[in-house]
């Protein structure tokens, strides 16, 4: 990972624009948008965006850090899984932590979730994750949460949600119920280096038989944390992790989880029991730190679809409508940085 003059931004950014028009073209053909759904993914971000655009930032995560490194594999899923990240060796990664909402300038400690996504492998065989502090969703379908996150914005009447109708939604869609346990019992470590992060959705692992085995992950810290936030920074987060990375890699071991039968790997909103089979892939050695507007991971659609051979997606509506929902967010603040490259090199 490297620091880029304009110059080489203005280059990444042109080809960038050619790619995100054939990508916007896919998702509007293959799925209206959302997997099917009756939400396109164009409402979505623009629900996400709330009426405030950030020029050229994410609609969702807006504010990051990158961050690099070796997914150093232990061979323990080859066996189930013919992807090469898989295989017994060290592949690099290229990643962000990102904390939840559409404002690059929000303070890190007020924000509810917060991510860790990673680009692993080689080019033309990349895998994608964006895992997140959540084992679960809360709805199952794209609608539910475009109807929920609609209900969670203030009423300009009062400054707050509408109580009353969120309280009928939580009724009407009892599988609500685990993520609002998790919600109500989560605590913010003091260090992005210090969460657990999971995949929320499951995959498919496809051996060499063609055979199919469900799965979810999670990056379970390993190298602990002695920091002390000041709730005055608002870059706490990031600059505890620029500090954590001067004295040494951070550490987090892959954990795979095996679905069993009776377990719908299609429905976000349920967790597995902690019975079932599970196996760790292997580390994730995290040993560099850079700004996300200078570094590559400024330029990756963290699309979690972006699936290498040996992995495939399940049908889980969410799933799909996430990697739409990706994708128009990317085409957005492509364009906008394209326009403002163009606009800089006209002067």
């Amino acid at each position: 990972m490297f620091s880029m003059s304009k110059f080489q931004l203005l280059i990444r950014y042109s080809a960038i624009g050619i790619t995100v028009a054939v990508i916007a073209a896919i998702f509007f053909v293959v799925s209206s948008g959302l997997g099917q759904s009756s939400v396109t993914a164009q409402a979505f971000v623009d629900l996400q965006e709330g009426g405030s655009v950030n020029p050229g930032f994410r609609r969702a995560h807006a504010k990051g850090i990158c961050v690099s490194g070796s997914f150093v594999s232990r061979a323990e899923l080859s066996s189930f899984s013919t992807a090469t990240v898989f295989a017994n060796g060290t592949h690099p990664f290229v990643g962000r932590f990102s904390t939840a909402g559409n404002n690059p300038q929000a303070p890190d400690l007020a924000a509810p979730v917060r991510s860790l996504s990673l680009r692993i492998g080689d080019s033309g065989n990349y895998w994608h994750t964006a895992m997140n502090t959540p084992p679960v969703m809360a709805v199952r379908s794209p609608t539910d949460f475009y109807q929920l996150i609609t209900l969670l914005k203030p009423d300009p009447a009062t400054g707050k949600p509408n109580t009353d109708a969120l309280m009928a939604f939580f009724e009407s869609h009892p599988e609500t119920a685990e993520f609002g346990q998790w919600q109500a019992s989560y605590q913010p470590s003091a260090s992005f280096a210090d969460e657990q992060y999971n995949s929320i959705n499951a995959f498919y692992l496809v051996d060499d038989k063609a055979q199919k085995r469900a799965v979810r992950w999670s990056a379970l810290p390993v190298t602990p944390s002695a920091v002390s936030l000041s709730s005055d920074d608002p870059n706490a987060l990031q600059n505890a992790l620029i500090a954590q990375v001067s004295e040494g890699p951070i550490i987090f071991d892959l954990h795979v989880r095996f679905a069993e039968a009776e377990d719908d790997e299609n429905d976000p909103t349920r967790s597995w029991p902690v019975s079932r089979q599970r196996t760790v892939a292997g580390s994730i050695v995290i040993d560099r730190v850079g700004d996300q507007a200078l570094e590559d991971c400024n330029v990756i659609n963290f699309d979690p679809l972006v699936l290498p051979i040996g992995i495939t997606a399940t049908n889980d509506p969410i799933l799909n409508a996430r990697s739409a929902a990706y994708a128009e967010s990317y085409r957005r603040r492509a364009r906008e940085h394209l326009l403002g490259f163009f606009s800089e090199a006209l002067k």
